[in-house]
């Protein structure tokens, strides 16, 4: 798919974002960037792919693409540094008011994209809240051991971390880009965004997705070390769950001189009338001691 140059768009007017960390997925990258477009096609959109060291072929081929694709944007890391680093780089690339995460093997379908966007626009719309809607898939296209490893990954993150979302190991997911920038930063964080999410007083939508098998390329986690792993991660996010503060909702009440001197006189006028409440009690208590 070749496409003629694009205007350039503003930062301030793209709506959507989708990040895509990739390692070593030649083959999977320009049938994945292809269908991202297409289904974004009308919209003010980008698409940032990570490339995270990779050692085949996937460099030229996102070369190739980005020749081809004007809303395409390539990182790369120089050394190795895992998923979720992949994906913070891409987030502080980002523009988008949304970002959109996909993996990169081309498992995930991005036609599921605007169902989530949808589904979280709908649920947070009403209150002007934050969130992310996650998916879940309905049949996994996975072997066996991958699938019975992530029901105990699955099992302990709901024993241990109280995350009732049934699939927080799915890749695609849509959320707001404020909300992601306030998530804690840490390896392997991408496994536990429900459960950050809502810490941070968003909101989790589930959506149904699809999801497909890999036809190129081979995973790049063991199931024992996902095992392992998890454990360990876990144990980390509890305490950091526990650690963060609860600050409550946050309102400004100074912005400009106007409203600067309306705070000061909302104040003066609250300290005046207790000063006032005060006096009265004062009085009155004298007068019960007489």
């Amino acid at each position: 798919m070749t496409r003629t140059k694009a205007a350039f768009i503003p930062p301030s007017t793209i709506e959507i974002s989708v990040l895509v960390p990739v390692m070593n997925e030649a083959g999977n990258i320009r049938p994945l960037i292809e269908e991202i477009s297409a289904v974004l096609t009308g919209r003010r959109f980008e698409i940032i792919y990570v490339d995270d060291a990779s050692t085949d072929d996937s460099p030229a081929e996102l070369a190739s693409c980005a020749a081809d694709i004007p809303e395409l944007r390539v990182l790369r890391h120089q050394t190795r540094a895992g998923q979720s680093a992949a994906i913070r780089s891409a987030l502080l690339a980002a523009r988008g008011e949304l970002i959109g995460v996909l993996d990169g093997d081309g498992q995930n379908v991005p036609a599921d994209l605007p169902a989530l966007e949808a589904a979280l626009l709908a649920e947070t719309g009403k209150t002007g809240a934050t969130g992310m809607a996650a998916g879940i898939r309905a049949r996994r296209q996975d072997s066996a051991m991958r699938l019975l490893a992530s029901r105990g990954a699955r099992w302990i993150r709901r024993s241990l971390l109280a995350d009732t979302h049934p699939d927080s190991g799915c890749g695609i997911k849509v959320l707001h880009r404020s909300l992601f920038l306030q998530l804690p930063f840490f390896n392997h964080m991408h496994r536990f965004m429900p459960s950050l999410v809502r810490r941070h007083g968003g909101v989790v939508i589930g959506v149904a997705v699809a999801h497909r098998p890999r036809l190129r390329g081979t995973s790049k986690y063991r199931i024992l070390d996902r095992l392992v792993v998890g454990i360990s991660d876990v144990i980390g996010v509890i305490w950091l769950l526990r650690r963060a503060p609860r600050q409550g909702e946050v309102t400004e009440v100074m912005a400009g001189k106007k409203t600067a001197q309306k705070a000061v006189r909302k104040v003066a006028k609250k300290t005046a009338k207790k000063a006032s409440k005060k006096a009265s009690n004062k009085a009155s208590n004298k007068g019960v001691g007489a």
